[in-house]
């Protein structure tokens, strides 16, 4: 449970720590103590080289989310533009085959606004919080999200203009995102009006889709431009709090990234690819409160450090099935 907790915090943006000794288990310090030994740091250093050299990193789970996101936001186009009343609405709120479907927040933020509990979003928040507690983390945000892949597209440009000197990541506080959950959810009660749907891009962007473009999308430009040219990610890592609400609800997921420190390198390769570097903290050296451990709340789902991972050392897992794919 301490564990969980500590994982909330991260999430709400307070910054990971080294565990101390209390908190690690003693297989942690035995590892710890035999990873230290000079002939393991020389074995570990020459496995680094030689990795380096040698392993090259796939795409598959990029691949994976990409076509995800593709075919789940052109069910929306395809069954407007058809009226083949497959899915109606966005990814805000919608119908599956008749079934009421609603995106947590959005709903949240119509029940304080309208203060009322309303039926129908009951009953399609239900249904949408069991998918995404299945799925667990912000898997929401990297398999469905059009946003997400905008911003991971951006995110390519703003790296390759980075390494030219023509952008610079300006990071703010990861807090920031939960101090904004808490002003919209208020803004909702006092003014009673859904005052994030209005600048949120997953519905801007959905809605566009489907129904054609509007205004709204010059916001979602300016998003870009701003995670391009000055801040990496920024609205996914310190602005949007759809992700955070997924994160709660998929924390104690069957479905997780599993971290094992026996077989890591601690080279930092999957912190560097990492959406939200900050749930992989455990990677670094002497920092894993166990010998084996589940990746925090936070974390995307996306895969990106289970395929730069040389070693297997972090991999998709099932409680009581094991690996995943």
């Amino acid at each position: 449970m301490s564990r969980l907790l500590d994982s909330f915090a991260v999430m709400f943006g307070r910054e990971p720590a080294k565990p101390t000794p209390a908190q690690q288990t003693d297989a942690a310090k035995a590892l710890f103590q035999f990873k230290r030994e000079p002939e393991q740091v020389k074995k570990r250093k020459q496995f680094i080289k030689e990795e380096k050299t040698h392993f090259k990193p796939g795409n598959r789970w990029r691949i994976r989310r990409w076509i995800s996101i593709v075919l789940v936001n052109l069910l929306f186009v395809l069954s407007y533009q058809f009226d083949i009343q497959v899915v109606e609405g966005a990814l805000t709120a919608s119908r599956f085959v008749g079934f009421h479907m609603a995106d947590l927040n959005s709903a949240l933020q119509v029940m304080l606004a309208y203060k009322e509990v309303v039926i129908n979003l009951v009953i399609g928040t239900s249904t949408v919080l069991i998918v995404w507690w299945l799925f667990g983390g912000r898997s929401f945000c990297s398999w469905v999200c059009p946003y997400h892949l905008l911003g991971e597209l951006g995110e390519m440009l703003h790296l390759k203009l980075a390494a030219r000197g023509w952008a610079k990541d300006h990071q703010l506080h990861r807090g920031t995102r939960t101090v904004l959950y808490v002003v919209f959810a208020a803004l909702a009660v006092v003014t009673g009006y859904t005052v994030f749907e209005t600048i949120n891009p997953v519905g801007i962007l959905s809605r566009a889709f489907t129904y054609g473009i509007s205004l709204a999308v010059l916001w979602v430009a300016v998003l870009l431009a701003v995670e391009v040219f000055y801040s990496r990610r920024f609205w996914c890592r310190y602005m949007c709090p759809i992700g955070m609400t997924y994160g709660v609800v998929g924390a104690v997921s069957p479905v997780h990234v599993r971290y094992n420190a026996e077989a890591c390198l601690h080279e930092g390769e999957c912190r560097r690819v990492c959406m939200v570097p900050h749930v992989l903290s455990m990677t670094k050296f002497g920092w894993n409160e166990d010998v084996k451990q589940e990746i925090g709340a936070d974390c995307t789902r996306c895969g990106m450090c289970v395929e730069v991972c040389p070693t297997g050392a972090l991999k998709f897992d099932i409680k009581g099935l094991g690996k995943l794919l």
